[in-house]
């Protein structure tokens, strides 16, 4: 018997277009290369959101006159990579306009709650398609349930990919909000910002309850101010942070969590803090503005970060907004970030400390960092792939890892049903989901313009348009 070649039939042919989606780039940042492609074809499957091809057209594009699927012209603009977030408090909103503790003590769940949704859209619009929580500071587990409305296959309101820490871990007496009439109690009527445990067997048992009860993150209170009553006679002894757990607590946290798959964020400002956790290959450190001594200066700091993969979260933003850009801690973020830019550091992710600021004023991290000295094309990778690299999954890392990007990216699991943080995002390449964002501007002649949530004038998350032509379709 011959066999012959089965050819597609002008129907199936037009049936397989229709399943797709074109986006025309008249410019494409590659975050791997540092590039700006011109004029790239991106294929998006319509049912799963996942991007099917990237490869150049040429001008002016009338190869897809024949294509039946929908083609979405954005050639005027650059189109990147959404942006990621990898430092923020939806349960927050700006200390300008309520403080911190009048928050967490007056305002309730439900309000808290329904700030939070205006927060993720507002951060969706602005050009965010993935964000990374880092405690709800007092709203309890509200995170988990947001993040079923915002990433389950069955999400009811428009905003970012939301991965979250629940409640972050500090031990006795640390954290507020503290009372002024019992000073030995915890909290205020019943409300404490964070999960206190104390001594290495409640701290496993607080990184397994808040594992079980669905935290995507760990979230560690490495070292604070924990003098801080004593401010009211000594200014510099309450704002002074120090270590705050034994290396033995430290210890039984990270390795818990990295056995069930979990990665660990630690709230370190200290090099004294900071050197035992990425020694304990803790997964990221945020803030981080402490990092150099009297006698170690913070270059000397980061020869001793190289060559791990801890990823550095410097949170500029929050320091800017909170002190207008002067006093002693903004200089001393500064510095430790200008070290690490001396150094060539590339293990950094952009994550402003949002909440702290504005949301939706998410880019102002970026922008900062431009501002003192960083290559424009870097920052941009540390926003776009740099935020996948620091918020994944463990499962993503090694040859499992791997396998499970390549099924993805044929389609093997469809976001639909597994749900938006199942899937790989940061470029704009073949398996990875179509998180793009795209914005007119120069960013060599004008990062801070090129980047605002103003200039962002198209969102898609998972092959949905949520923004067009500047305007929120949501």
């Amino acid at each position: 018997m011959q066999l012959t070649a089965r050819i597609p039939t002008a129907d199936a042919q037009a049936q397989r277009a229709a399943a797709t989606k074109k986006v025309l780039a008249g410019k494409l940042f590659d975050p791997y290369t540092l590039e700006l492609l011109e004029n790239q074809a991106i294929t998006i499957c319509n049912d799963s959101g996942m991007i099917l091809d990237v490869s150049p057209f040429s001008e002016p594009g009338s190869d897809f006159a024949s294509f039946d699927g929908e083609v979405i012209d954005l050639r005027h603009l650059t189109v990147l990579p959404g942006f990621v977030d990898t430092h923020v408090h939806f349960f927050l909103h700006p200390y300008a306009e309520t403080s911190w503790e009048d928050q967490v003590t007056k305002e309730s769940i439900v309000e808290r709650t329904i700030r939070a949704t205006v927060h993720a859209k507002r951060t969706l619009m602005a050009g965010f398609t993935a964000v990374r929580d880092l405690g709800t500071e007092g709203a309890g587990d509200a995170d988990i349930a947001l993040r079923k409305c915002l990433s389950s296959p069955g999400a009811l309101i428009p905003g970012p990919r939301y991965f979250c820490a629940t409640r972050a871990i500090a031990p006795t007496g640390t954290y507020g909000p503290k009372s002024s009439l019992y000073l030995n109690k915890e909290g205020i009527d019943g409300v404490t910002g964070v999960d206190v445990a104390d001594g290495s067997q409640e701290c496993i048992k607080a990184v397994r309850r808040q594992i079980g009860a669905g935290a995507d993150w760990i979230k560690i209170y490495a070292d604070y101010p924990i003098r801080s009553r004593a401010s009211e006679v000594s200014r510099r002894v309450g704002a002074a942070s120090m270590r705050t757990f034994e290396l033995d607590e430290v210890q039984a946290m990270i390795y818990t969590a990295h056995a069930y798959g979990v990665k660990v964020a630690a709230h370190a400002t200290n090099r004294s803090t900071i050197i035992p956790l990425i020694n304990l290959k803790v997964d990221s450190i945020e803030h981080g503005y402490e990092m150099g001594t009297p006698a170690i200066t913070a270059v000397e700091m980061f020869e001793e970060y190289k060559g791990h993969e801890t990823k550095y979260v410097p949170t500029l933003a929050a320091y800017y907004t909170m002190s207008q850009g002067k006093g002693e801690i903004w200089d001393h973020a500064v510095n430790s970030f200008k070290a690490a830019l001396r150094l060539n550091l590339d293990n950094i992710a952009c994550g402003g400390d949002t909440g702290v600021f504005t949301h939706g004023a998410n880019a102002l991290e970026l922008s900062l960092m431009v501002r003192l000295g960083a290559d424009w094309k870097k920052v941009l990778k540390w926003a776009t792939l740099g935020g996948w690299e620091c918020v994944r999954s463990r499962m993503w890392e090694g040859e499992a890892g791997k396998t499970r990007l390549a099924q993805v990216g044929d389609l093997k699991e469809d976001p639909r049903i597994v749900g938006d943080n199942e899937v790989p995002f940061g470029a704009v390449r073949r398996g990875f989901i179509a998180d793009l964002i795209a914005t007119p501007g120069n960013f060599a002649a004008d990062f801070e313009g090129a980047v605002s949530a103003e200039s962002i004038q198209f969102v898609m998350k998972g092959g949905r348009i949520y923004k067009r032509d500047g305007l929120p379709l949501v």
